[in-house]
């Protein structure tokens, strides 16, 4: 069952309120996301933590729900 890029950015608001998220349904399959994410919690934090970090707010939807999501991360710039 696939997920709605609504879905998608619902689960990352949840998990960091004041970000700036888009998402893309690369492939129009509802299967294959890109996600730019904004988030001031990913400030301090290596690329491999703020996805992690990401990957932690689908909730173990990853690899069921979501097959594929690119990440492009980063905090706000100052």
């Amino acid at each position: 069952m696939a997920m709605t890029a609504l879905e998608i950015e619902e689960l990352i608001i949840k998990a960091f309120p004041n970000a700036k998220v888009i998402i893309d349904d690369l492939r129009g399959d509802g299967d294959h996301y890109a996600a730019q994410i904004i988030a001031e919690e990913f400030r301090g934090k290596t690329r491999v933590q703020q996805h992690q970090m990401v990957y932690n707010a689908m909730g173990g939807r990853m690899g069921k729900e979501l097959h594929a999501l690119a990440l492009n991360t980063s905090a706000p710039s100052e």
